[in-house]
């Protein structure tokens, strides 16, 4: 007989793994005990050797669907075997000081036979709206500590019934120590004012089929449901949400739902049905007769965000509306999604006609994660609800942290080789986001215990998460935005050494104190050089710019960088200029004219709008990102040849000569030259360049890996038209996956910059 002490590291807390070592030991006939230990799983084991080698075995490669087992380790015990046979489940240890990162469970969809419990009359969980298992339900967000048990959860505030006790016992059960197990005689229960249960859940029903709004408390946090088809229902949650344009993701109950309503690739599917449930972006249907969905869902777009359920409740709201529904964050404007039910009523009473609430607190609060597919490639958009926190890889160094960005916040904490990429924030714009941001990264740093040794920031003093970072009384290292970009993307597909990177997004700071966004860069880990970039062109009003592409149009047209190219005349731009408000006009002009409040920037998410604006499909921006959005709808599947372009050497850099395509882009209208086709054109156009300015570095020594990064490539368009034509010139072309590749990814590569210099890894 052997006898041997096992320690299994990873994501095995909250996801069904005690009770799968208790089945897997018991089917060897091994005795021995299994416990959850600080983060981690230790037990021991007692049988013939060839057993205890299976039992190891199996503990790597057979472990439950939400596990993610890292490192699987045996020693010998000194202790002889004991006579006592069988095999327990001990009593979590606590946790102790200096001990490994700490990993922590995404929250996951209901799985297939808990749905199957919520729908069956004889079931005594039928139409329970938190029925949930070892398989499924609320991890990340109910966690007030490790390690996992019940009674370092929200759900310690309700005591087992009996026979919710004897299956939590019970090691042939699947909800043997589901910390979760609740019924409706013990568990949370439905409100609706002063109505409970069944009756709360038909009120709310009520509500949204009378064309009403719903606030939702969902599992990171309350959400705003209405009916998906009637445009009423969401003109009037746009009027009060403060969102005039920006699409709303649309819940649907299940594939089939979906594929009446959108395009369903491989990919997608297997992400729609996933545990993790995220909002994908899909091409939409045309339909044959009414449409199904109100136009004020997604305007102006051929892209709709859906999502199935992830929650008996949604199941449920599904099966009595028989319709999609929009479900959008439980917020007003930029602020967080509401957690707090008082702060909920506070927040969303002028938003709801009601409330569909719960009494199971929320520790985390978590937005919905939303990606997209380009070809087969995953791109995240979004990482919360159902991603994070989960690990993501890093070189190994001392505990590091990244602050992040200011728009789509958020942070990371990393060791031991692992990542921990915090939920969205949102934009760092307000005093509500900041505190979500301060009690999100203290309570994953308690969690993770990760204790950073130094800590990366963004070179913008004016972010709320660099004044963050420079009041910490730690090491900090400052990392500049588009390296953050690229470096996220190496570090996520494991690049060693230098690579160029392409950074395409909306405005970040340069080191040389400009503003920068369509930027070459030859760099590794550690640091960076400016290979290229687009040409500068004012941003009249600075910040007002972003939200009214008509200056920043009106910026490039007056002010472009002088690199040989003539600005266009005034018959080229009549048919602009003739559109805009005189006065604005003027006083845009003078801006310029005088070099007042008119910061200079290389950008490409500011060439996007301003190509918008010329079109006539943006003059306004009612969300970050609208006019590309409006821009890349417009270009569809067109074919088009490409506008004129230029890249000259400047200052030491190749330098895009974007006047060059802005004049064509003006002449080839002005001779009737269709908007798609145009929009198409430009898509093309600036693939060319990038291949010419990614060329022009490989030739004076760049390395031909080729990192993206940036919000400018969600664009799918730009993305396709970008890798295909460089991996023509056989080039290896990489773009984040996993991470975020818009500034929701900035911590993460800010992480791994700290990890190399700290380390002297490159």
């Amino acid at each position: 007989m052997t006898v041997r002490r096992f320690h299994v590291e990873g994501t095995v807390q909250g996801v069904g793994f005690r009770p799968f070592v208790h089945r897997t030991a018991a089917a060897l006939g091994l005795d021995g005990w299994v416990a959850n230990v600080d983060g981690h799983v230790e037990g021991e084991v007692t049988g013939p050797p060839d057993a205890v080698r299976r039992f190891a075995a199996r503990l790597r490669h057979e472990a439950p669907p939400l596990a993610r087992v890292r490192k699987v380790l045996l020693t010998e015990s000194a202790r002889r075997p004991a006579p006592a046979p069988g095999f327990e489940v001990r009593r979590s240890t606590p946790a102790r000081p200096g001990t490994t990162t700490r990993e922590i469970p995404p929250d996951a969809a209901i799985c297939a036979a808990c749905l199957d419990d919520l729908r069956n009359p004889a079931d005594r969980r039928h139409r329970y709206p938190f029925v949930n298992c070892t398989d499924c339900g609320p991890r990340a967000t109910i966690i007030e500590d490790l390690p996992y048990d019940r009674i370092r959860t929200t759900m310690r505030r309700f005591p087992m019934c009996p026979d919710c006790a004897a299956e939590y016992a019970d090691p042939t059960d699947r909800r043997f120590h589901a910390e979760p197990v609740a019924c409706p005689a013990c568990g949370p229960r439905l409100a609706w004012e002063a109505l409970r249960g069944e009756e709360a859940l038909h009120a709310a029903v009520r509500t949204i089929g009378d064309g009403g709004i719903v606030a939702l408390k969902g599992l990171g946090g309350y959400q705003l449901v209405c009916d998906a088809g009637d445009q009423r229902s969401v003109t009037a949650l746009r009027r009060r949400k403060h969102r005039p344009a920006k699409p709303f993701a649309v819940l649907v109950g299940d594939l089939g739902a979906a594929t009446r309503l959108a395009r369903v690739g491989a990919g997608e599917r297997q992400a729609l049905t996933s545990p993790e449930r995220p909002v994908v972006l899909l091409a939409r249907r045309r339909p044959h007769g009414p449409p199904p969905l109100a136009p004020g869902v997604h305007p102006g777009l051929d892209r709709i965000g859906l999502f199935l359920p992830t929650t008996g409740l949604h199941h449920l709201l599904l099966d009595e509306l028989a319709r999609p529904l929009v479900v959008t964050s439980g917020n007003l404007g930029d602020a967080p999604i509401a957690v707090d039910d008082a702060e909920a009523r506070r927040t969303l009473d002028a938003l709801a006609d009601g409330f569909l609430t719960h009494d199971r607190p929320i520790r985390s609060r978590h937005d919905d994660s939303v990606v997209q597919f380009t070809g087969r490639t995953r791109i995240t958009l979004r990482r919360a609800r159902g991603l994070a926190p989960a690990p993501l890889p890093l070189p190994a160094s001392p505990p590091v942290a990244g602050a992040g960005a200011h728009l789509k916040h958020t942070f990371t904490l990393a060791a031991d080789g692992r990542a921990h990429l915090g939920p969205h924030t949102g934009d760092l714009s307000g005093p509500e986001t900041y505190e979500a941001f301060l009690t999100s990264y203290d309570h994953l740093r308690r969690l993770t215990g990760v204790q950073p040794r130094l800590l990366a920031h963004d070179l913008h003093p004016g972010y709320l998460s660099t004044q963050w970072a420079l009041r910490q009384p730690l090491p900090r290292t400052p990392v500049q935005h588009h390296h953050a970009h690229i470096a996220a993307c190496a570090a996520e597909h494991h690049v060693r050494g230098p690579f160029l990177g392409v950074a395409y997004d909306g405005l970040g700071l340069g080191d040389d104190g400009t503003l920068w966004g369509g930027e070459i860069l030859v760099a590794d880990l550690t640091g960076y050089h400016r290979a290229g970039r687009f040409a500068t062109a004012p941003l009249p009003g600075g910040d007002a710019a972003v939200r009214h592409p008509t200056r920043t149009a009106l910026g490039h047209l007056l002010g472009a960088e002088a690199l040989g190219t003539p600005l266009p005349d005034a018959p080229l731009t009549a048919a602009f200029t003739g559109r805009l408000d005189p006065r604005e006009a003027a006083g845009v002009r003078a801006m310029v004219a005088r070099d007042v409040n008119c910061p200079r920037a290389s950008s490409a998410g500011r060439l996007f709008d301003t190509v918008a604006c010329l079109l006539g499909l943006a003059d306004t921006a009612g969300y970050e990102g609208e006019a590309a959005a409006l821009l890349e709808t417009a270009a569809g599947d067109e074919h088009a040849l490409p506008l004129a372009h230029r890249v000259v050497r400047a200052g030491g850099l190749w330098v895009y000569d974007s006047t060059a395509t802005l004049t064509d882009l003006l002449r080839r209208r002005l001779d009737g030259e269709p908007v798609p086709r145009l929009a198409a054109a430009f898509h093309l156009t600036l693939a060319a360049v990038t291949v010419d300015l990614v060329a022009r570095a490989v030739a004076d020594g760049a390395p031909r890996t080729v990192c993206l990064g940036g919000g400018c490539f969600v664009n799918r368009l730009l993305l396709t038209g970008v890798r295909r034509r460089l991996r023509a010139q056989g080039l290896r072309v990489l773009v984040g996956s996993q991470v975020p590749v818009g500034d929701g990814g900035i911590s993460y590569g800010q992480a791994a910059i700290a990890a190399a210099r700290l380390t002297g890894r490159r």
